[in-house]
């Protein structure tokens, strides 16, 4: 799954972006924490990259 998608997937479960600084940070309502991504929106997650978002987010990816 490429950033590009995760995002949009992150947006819709009302997760939304918080600041930037070595990677934009976003932050989930459902779990309260604020997580890291990548800038690099057409690469694709790696499997456990992909793990730790949905995990930190609550958001199935």
């Amino acid at each position: 799954m490429k950033y590009s998608e995760i995002e949009r997937r992150l947006k819709k479960a009302g997760c939304y972006f918080m600041y930037d600084s070595d990677h934009p940070y976003w932050y989930s309502p459902i779990t309260g924490n604020i997580f890291p991504l990548s800038h690099h929106k057409s690469e694709e997650a790696k499997y456990g990259t992909l793990k730790a978002i949905s995990k930190q987010s609550g958001v199935k990816l």
